[in-house]
């Protein structure tokens, strides 16, 4: 048995790493294990909004971060069969003065290698691999975790964020991922490789939309890369190997051109069926908690989820601040999280019925609240993007 650090971070993600730089702000010692080999991310492109770019100003890592984003333009809506732009959200300068901050896309790896060497800087934040946690105990003040090998570390507290297959949730609730029957096909391709057959719109997040599916396309890597994901609801989810591309292409049949054209470049070897979770109305339990996906894995139709690990990393620090007690920090953390991670789960799942729509009255309406949307109208998105400024004054970090 090891005592490693005064906290673990099971869970070396983008949420795990932002959670180390928050907690060591506190002056607390962190270990963070990661079940990888090697620190890295996997996946393709992601999409910060303003209230990441607040917590990420906050933890001293905004600005080597947009040295590798891209900075859009617009965020559109097109149908995917006639690519008729069905609503536009403008991004410019009165974005970011009502909301304080730009809105990025950039290549995951690249968000969390800055979030990783910006950790490797600190003295007080460890990294172990190849430990995929199973479970995590407390006895008196100490916390001890065991590894797939059986080897334990203890520490005086343990955050879980090792994602929506979590184990550390196990030790708190016994439920299961919600699979949505929705998978996705994503990946980058070099933008000279597109750039010539391909009508592209580089200053913009286009989201093409149908009944039942979506593609998202947008440059990342200071345009360098151009990220695609493609995501359509399976008819064949009840069985193991479900979403297969073969499927994809039935399912985008007779869908505009350049949708077509674009399919053509999509990575068929990997797919992500798409889970979430329900809402619970705990995550801690004494000296153990939960961040991230782990507590509140969510669909990914407003962006949000790897958004609000980062909003949970800054609220899980400043709470380590202003409590004494790992646990009363970690119950007043949760009093904040929960609500308002469960309202955004809850609302990922809503936009993406309103997008995925097929019932011609539904397809209607929602053509009708589009058309009379004006780019230019934030109060849609302030319940998002403008929660954190709002709640967070400058003093409190």
């Amino acid at each position: 048995m090891t005592n490693v650090s005064d906290i673990i971070i099971v869970g070396g993600g983008i949420g795990g790493l932002a959670a180390a730089l928050s907690i060591q702000g506190t002056g607390k010692s962190v270990a963070v294990f990661e079940q990888a080999p090697e620190f890295g991310e996997v996946g393709a492109g992601i999409q910060l909004a303003p209230n990441a770019l607040e917590v990420l100003d906050r933890l001293g890592v905004k600005e080597e971060i947009l040295k590798h984003a891209v900075v859009p333009k617009r965020l559109v809506l097109k149908d995917v069969y006639t690519a008729k732009e069905l609503a536009t959200l403008d991004l410019g300068e009165g974005f970011q003065k009502e909301f304080g901050q730009p809105y990025i896309v950039l290549h995951r790896s690249d968000l969390h290698r800055v979030l990783y060497e910006a950790c490797q800087k600190r003295s007080n934040i460890k990294f172990f691999t190849n430990q995929c946690i199973q479970t995590a105990e407390q006895n008196g003040d100490t916390v001890t975790i065991v590894n797939q090998n059986g080897e334990t570390f203890t520490a005086k507290a343990v955050v879980g964020a090792d994602g929506v297959k979590s184990n550390m949730r196990k030790q708190l609730v016994d439920d299961k991922p919600v699979n949505s029957a929705y998978v996705a096909y994503r990946g980058t391709i070099p933008i000279e490789e597109v750039a010539t057959t391909a009508n592209l719109d580089l200053d913009d997040v286009i989201m093409w939309i149908g009944p039942n599916l979506h593609m998202v396309q947008y440059p990342v890597r200071r345009g360098e890369l151009y990220n695609q994901v493609v995501v359509f609801k399976s008819y064949d989810a009840t069985v193991e190997d479900w979403g297969t591309p073969e499927e994809m292409a039935r399912r985008f049949e007779n869908c505009h051109p350049r949708v077509e054209n674009a399919l053509t470049y999509i990575n068929r070897q990997f797919r992500w069926q798409m889970y979430d979770r329900e809402p619970i109305d705990n995550w801690t339990n004494g000296n153990i908690t939960l961040l991230g996906d782990s507590g509140h894995a969510m669909l990914q139709y407003l962006a949000q989820g790897g958004v609000q690990a980062l909003e949970d990393a800054f609220v899980l620090g400043e709470k380590l601040k202003e409590h004494k007690s790992y646990e009363e920090a970690f119950k007043a953390y949760q009093e904040i999280r929960i609500p308002r991670s469960a309202m955004v789960q809850g609302s990922a799942r809503r936009w993406g019925e309103i997008i995925h729509a097929e019932d011609p009255t539904a397809l209607a309406l929602r053509n009708f609240i589009f058309e009379h949307h004006k780019p230019t109208d934030y109060n849609v998105v302030d319940f998002l993007y403008g929660y954190f400024k709002k709640n967070y004054e400058r003093v409190n970090c």
